[in-house]
């Protein structure tokens, strides 16, 4: 089993993390939040819906802190 994979499976659920995984025609990344996994695969919700990744496809896996907070609207004066 390669870590990326072994950190994904151990990673407790709510995790922030981003996942490289293997597409048609190349890699994509999944940032978000790990919401639900079995023994095949994971699921990530991120900002525009959930995304399954089949373990076999993983290529990375990393926790990622949490996105910053909103800056205030600068005002013009």
């Amino acid at each position: 089993m390669n870590t990326a994979l072994e950190r994904l499976t151990q990673l407790p659920l709510g995790t922030r993390l981003v996942v490289r995984h293997r597409i048609d025609g190349g890699l994509t990344d999944a940032l978000g939040e790990l919401t639900s996994r079995d023994g095949l695969s994971c699921t990530i919700t991120t900002r525009t819906g959930p995304v399954t990744i089949k373990f076999d496809d993983v290529q990375l896996a990393k926790a990622v802190p949490p996105p910053p907070a909103p800056r205030a609207r600068r005002v013009q004066p």
